[in-house]
């Protein structure tokens, strides 16, 4: 149990906002403000100055990475909450300072060792915090595949099924990762 720690949560969805303060609240944390625009988030964040802000990637007045931006340098942990997993934002939020994100939707199982791993990394035993590692690579790797499939079934004319089965089997041929050919599938570099 994490009692003393502080949080703000920022997400436009309502019902995120009240899902992940019963996850916290559930597990002793202290939900100190709730936002749904990022400008609101900024404010709470910097007169309350929170362990944890939960920022969602894409909200009104400013987004969650600038938010992390403008919040580098203290002592904060920013958190993005995101349904997508693109390189180029995992980047950006790297560079503002960002400590992880969680892709939605999310699970308290996934969400509650992560945030322990990230608020007291000299607590965790390593291969619990590798083992949150891994779990962020099989959600992206998943959501990569999501949208692969997806692009086979507009683009080709596939079912759901019938786009699968073509990535896993490039995935075979190639002697590569089902997220490698995801990724080319979704730059259109695949010829498969």
């Amino acid at each position: 149990m994490t009692m003393d720690k502080r949080a703000v949560i920022a997400d436009d969805e309502s019902i995120i906002r009240l899902d992940l303060k019963e996850i916290l609240e559930g597990d002793g944390y202290l939900v100190v403000g709730e936002a749904a625009r990022g400008d609101d988030a900024l404010a709470m964040i910097q007169e309350m100055e929170p362990d944890l802000a939960l920022l969602d990637v894409k909200m009104p007045g400013l987004d969650g990475i600038e938010v992390a931006r403008e919040l580098k340098g203290s002592s904060t942990v920013v958190v993005l909450l995101t349904a997508f997993s693109q390189r180029n934002l995992i980047e950006s939020a790297r560079e503002a300072g960002v400590a992880a994100y969680l892709v939605k939707p999310f699970r308290s199982s996934e969400i509650l060792p992560k945030l322990a791993a990230i608020l007291n990394p000299d607590s965790v035993e390593p291969h619990k915090a590798a083992e949150a590692h891994h779990v962020d690579e099989k959600i992206e790797t998943r959501e990569l595949v999501q949208r692969a499939k997806e692009m086979l079934m507009r683009d080709r004319g596939l079912d759901e099924p019938a786009a699968f089965e073509v990535i896993q089997q490039s995935a075979m041929r190639g002697r590569t990762r089902m997220r490698d050919i995801a990724q080319q599938i979704l730059k259109g570099e695949f010829v498969g």
